[in-house]
Protein backbone atom coordinates (compact mmCIF):
# COMPACT_ATOMS: atom_id res chain seq x y z
CA UNK A 1 0.00 0.00 0.00
CA UNK A 2 2.89 2.38 0.75
CA UNK A 3 4.32 1.62 -2.69
CA UNK A 4 0.99 2.58 -4.25
CA UNK A 5 1.01 5.88 -2.37
CA UNK A 6 4.61 6.56 -3.44
CA UNK A 7 3.79 5.85 -7.10
CA UNK A 8 0.71 8.09 -6.91
CA UNK A 9 2.78 10.91 -5.41
CA UNK A 10 5.43 10.49 -8.12
CA UNK A 11 2.77 10.65 -10.84
CA UNK A 12 1.23 13.78 -9.32
CA UNK A 13 4.65 15.46 -9.12
CA UNK A 14 5.48 14.44 -12.70
CA UNK A 15 2.19 15.91 -13.96
CA UNK A 16 2.85 19.07 -11.94
CA UNK A 17 6.32 19.49 -13.45
CA UNK A 18 4.89 19.01 -16.93
CA UNK A 19 2.36 21.77 -16.25
CA UNK A 20 4.95 24.13 -14.72
CA UNK A 21 7.12 23.86 -17.84
CA UNK A 22 4.22 25.13 -19.97
CA UNK A 23 4.09 28.69 -21.28
CA UNK A 24 0.48 29.24 -20.25
CA UNK A 25 0.29 31.16 -16.97
CA UNK A 26 -2.82 29.34 -15.76
CA UNK A 27 -1.17 25.96 -16.35
CA UNK A 28 1.89 27.15 -14.45
CA UNK A 29 -0.33 28.26 -11.57
CA UNK A 30 -2.23 24.96 -11.48
CA UNK A 31 1.03 23.03 -11.83
CA UNK A 32 2.49 24.75 -8.77
CA UNK A 33 -0.68 24.00 -6.79
CA UNK A 34 -0.45 20.37 -7.93
CA UNK A 35 3.22 20.32 -6.95
CA UNK A 36 2.25 21.40 -3.43
CA UNK A 37 -0.25 18.53 -3.32
CA UNK A 38 2.38 16.07 -4.53
CA UNK A 39 4.74 17.30 -1.83
CA UNK A 40 2.06 16.68 0.78
CA UNK A 41 1.61 13.15 -0.54
CA UNK A 42 5.37 12.55 -0.35
CA UNK A 43 5.40 13.77 3.25
CA UNK A 44 2.51 11.40 3.97
CA UNK A 45 4.40 8.49 2.46
CA UNK A 46 7.59 9.43 4.32
CA UNK A 47 5.70 9.34 7.61
CA UNK A 48 5.02 5.65 7.17
CA UNK A 49 2.11 3.81 8.62
CA UNK A 50 1.57 4.31 12.30
CA UNK A 51 -1.15 2.91 14.45
CA UNK A 52 -4.58 4.44 14.70
CA UNK A 53 -4.01 5.52 18.28
CA UNK A 54 -3.64 9.23 18.96
CA UNK A 55 -0.14 10.37 19.94
CA UNK A 56 -0.78 10.49 23.69
CA UNK A 57 1.40 8.99 26.41
CA UNK A 58 -0.74 6.90 28.71
CA UNK A 59 -0.72 7.45 32.44
CA UNK A 60 2.20 5.70 34.05
CA UNK A 61 3.99 5.08 30.72
CA UNK A 62 7.31 6.73 29.91
CA UNK A 63 7.30 6.41 26.14
CA UNK A 64 4.86 6.74 23.30
CA UNK A 65 3.54 3.47 21.94
CA UNK A 66 2.64 2.69 18.34
CA UNK A 67 0.62 5.68 17.18
CA UNK A 68 0.28 8.23 14.41
CA UNK A 69 3.31 10.50 13.96
CA UNK A 70 2.31 14.04 14.91
CA UNK A 71 5.38 15.59 13.25
CA UNK A 72 4.30 14.53 9.77
CA UNK A 73 0.77 15.75 10.43
CA UNK A 74 2.10 19.14 11.50
CA UNK A 75 4.38 19.35 8.44
CA UNK A 76 1.53 18.51 6.07
CA UNK A 77 -0.77 21.06 7.72
CA UNK A 78 1.92 23.72 7.41
CA UNK A 79 2.57 22.76 3.78
CA UNK A 80 -1.14 23.06 2.99
CA UNK A 81 -1.25 26.60 4.38
CA UNK A 82 1.93 27.63 2.56
CA UNK A 83 0.70 26.06 -0.69
CA UNK A 84 -2.61 27.92 -0.44
CA UNK A 85 -0.85 31.23 0.21
CA UNK A 86 1.51 30.63 -2.72
CA UNK A 87 -1.43 29.80 -5.00
CA UNK A 88 -3.31 32.97 -4.03
CA UNK A 89 -0.26 35.19 -4.57
CA UNK A 90 0.53 33.60 -7.93
CA UNK A 91 -3.13 33.88 -8.99
CA UNK A 92 -2.87 37.61 -8.31
CA UNK A 93 0.30 37.83 -10.40
CA UNK A 94 -1.34 35.90 -13.26
CA UNK A 95 -4.41 38.15 -13.11
CA UNK A 96 -2.25 41.29 -13.18
CA UNK A 97 -0.27 39.91 -16.11
CA UNK A 98 -3.47 39.11 -17.98
CA UNK A 99 -4.86 42.59 -17.38
CA UNK A 100 -1.61 44.20 -18.51
CA UNK A 101 -1.06 42.17 -21.68
CA UNK A 102 -4.43 40.63 -22.50
CA UNK A 103 -2.68 37.29 -22.93
CA UNK A 104 -1.93 34.29 -20.74
CA UNK A 105 1.31 33.48 -22.55
CA UNK A 106 4.37 33.90 -20.32
CA UNK A 107 6.41 35.26 -23.24
CA UNK A 108 4.13 38.29 -23.47
CA UNK A 109 5.01 39.46 -19.97
CA UNK A 110 8.17 41.09 -21.34
CA UNK A 111 5.94 43.59 -23.10
CA UNK A 112 4.71 44.99 -19.78
CA UNK A 113 8.02 46.60 -18.85
CA UNK A 114 8.58 49.92 -20.62
CA UNK A 115 11.62 50.08 -22.82
CA UNK A 116 13.82 53.14 -22.38
CA UNK A 117 13.59 55.38 -25.45
CA UNK A 118 15.89 58.19 -24.30
CA UNK A 119 19.26 58.23 -22.66
CA UNK A 120 19.22 58.75 -18.90
CA UNK A 121 20.15 62.24 -17.78
CA UNK A 122 23.46 62.41 -15.95
CA UNK A 123 23.56 64.62 -12.86
CA UNK A 124 25.88 67.61 -13.15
Amino acid sequence: MILLHAVAAAIVIACALHMVLSRNLVRILLGLALLATGTNLMLFVAGGRGGRQPPLIREGAKTLGVSADPTIQALILTAIVIGLALTVILATVVLRGWHATGSLDARDLDLVEPRPTTKPVEPS
